[in-house]
């Protein structure tokens, strides 16, 4: 019927409700989640619906299972890096935590250095448009990013070079352009004095041993589609987690 609204998935709106639960801080970092029996009882929901709550609450970071203990909310992270971001957008978020904003401070072509030409597959002196940001959160100023793509993806996504913020992100920008997805990334992590001209961004002294992340990003092709280098703000940090099997 027309104008007639798709409801989504049970097991989608169920984990909606917890992680609303969450947000409003009825369910604190640390205590238990609501466990499958729980979540059976409160909504009739099978054992496999419920399991599936809760995988979708583990896989988008909202809560941890502990094997004979249960579920617990998870601790919100001190920082979200690129990958975070791409993962946000890719659940249907705008790449930003709730509580963050984002500054637009460039937005320009210029001639790549050997470092971006390298991460780029290009020659150095060749091109490129770079974009950076400033993320700032309630503790303060969270992370001074920069991306760089190539003049020709620049030309195909013009919004890279305007002052606007990207709805889905560059990640996103880029795959709606030109259809070239991210599909596989390299994070090199290192600590380094701020440059001057970083450190007045992350209100720090020149100097200070600040957290730097590169990104490398390639498409399904495996050509590389962009090079970002993030500085994180005083007093974050860092953290990995993954699925061994």
């Amino acid at each position: 019927m027309s104008g007639e609204v798709k409801r989504q998935p049970v097991y989608r709106e169920v984990a909606n409700q917890v992680i609303e639960r969450i947000q409003s801080g009825e369910l604190q970092a640390g205590g238990s989640a609501p466990s499958a029996r729980q979540l059976m009882e409160a909504t009739g929901m099978s054992s496999a619906t419920a399991a599936r709550v809760l995988g979708l609450l583990r896989d988008e970071g909202w809560i941890d299972t502990v094997p004979g203990r249960g579920s617990f909310v998870r601790s919100p992270k001190e920082l979200t890096a690129g990958a975070d971001r791409l993962q946000l957008l890719r659940s249907g978020g705008t790449g930003l935590r709730d509580n963050e904003q984002v500054e637009i401070l460039k937005y320009e072509l210029q001639p790549a250095t050997q470092e971006v030409a390298d991460a780029l597959g290009l020659d150095a002196g060749d091109q490129v448009a770079i974009r950076q940001r400033r993320y700032i959160d309630d503790k303060g100023v969270s992370v001074v990013s920069a991306t760089w793509v190539s003049a020709a993806i620049a030309a195909a996504a013009p919004e890279f070079l305007a002052p606007a913020p990207l709805p889905k992100m560059t990640f996103g920008l880029i795959e709606d352009r030109t259809g070239r997805r991210a599909v596989r990334r390299r994070d090199t992590v290192s600590q380094q004095p701020a440059p001057d001209d970083i450190a007045a961004l992350l209100e720090v002294d020149a100097g200070t041993p600040t957290l730097v992340m590169a990104n490398h990003y390639w498409d399904q092709n495996g050509e590389p589609t962009e090079y970002a280098v993030d500085y994180y703000g005083a007093g974050r940090q860092l953290s990995a987690e993954y699925d061994l099997g």
